[in-house]
């Protein structure tokens, strides 16, 4: 039996000291399996950002097992998380803004992302093709584009490694109907193609028939569907 990717037993998470404590995340437990792709749902501050920055090693757990990939991650230092969520994680968020705004064009910021794993390589039309994205989008500048066209480099970015893990918040978010769901077919392409495990966290109604499980939080805490 494959090992999950992300294994999580009896996670807590609280923001604040004495007084001002409050507890965010509430007794997680939760598997995320290779070539799965897991839609997270919930009311705005139940907990479903805190979870994937955890979950990314963005940010240090406090209670609870978090491991990734087989390694755990409480107590790792700020060094080793660094390093996990630079060589294991991939982020696509719904921020498009944080694209640099610089005189590179955004085929270069997807070029710089992109790196050689296992020996493969791609050529750009190949990339182009798995983000869904007209050529023409990668000659311009970031400043340049529009809040979708932003999302889709975000998402190229996020993808170009291959990496075993797509955390994504809000991907559809700033995209239409039909882009929202290409660009979401891309990751599920991943999945099933390279074994890689997505979770979305999202309010997208429209893609919910694309996934494999969804899951539902409130209040901190992971409800049973």
């Amino acid at each position: 039996m494959t090992n999950p990717i992300v294994s999580i037993r009896h996670l807590n998470h609280a923001f604040g000291r004495g007084v001002l404590r409050k507890p965010v995340l509430k007794d997680i437990s939760l598997d995320l399996n290779p070539g799965e792709i897991v839609i997270l749902m919930g009311p705005s501050g139940s907990g479903k950002t805190t979870l994937l920055t955890l979950i990314g090693a963005l940010r240090s757990q406090q209670e609870g097992s978090l491991k990734f990939l087989d390694q755990e991650l409480l107590g790792a230092s700020k060094n080793g998380l660094c390093l996990s969520a630079s060589k294991l994680a991939s982020f696509s968020v719904s921020q498009p803004a944080r694209l640099p705004d610089g005189p590179r064009k955004c085929a270069d910021g997807v070029e710089a992302a992109y790196s050689s794993v296992d020996g493969r390589a791609e050529t750009t039309g190949d990339r182009n093709l798995r983000v869904g994205g007209p050529h023409r989008t990668y000659q311009l500048h970031p400043a340049n584009l529009s809040g979708g066209q932003k999302q889709r480099v975000a998402i190229a970015r996020a993808l170009v490694s291959y990496p075993k893990l797509v955390l994504a918040d809000e991907p559809t978010a700033a995209l239409d109907s039909k882009a929202g769901r290409d660009a979401v077919e891309i990751m599920r392409r991943l999945a099933q193609e390279e074994s890689c495990t997505v979770l979305l966290v999202t309010h997208d109604n429209r893609i919910l028939d694309m996934c494999d499980r969804i899951l539902q939080m409130e209040d901190g805490q992971l409800l049973p569907i």
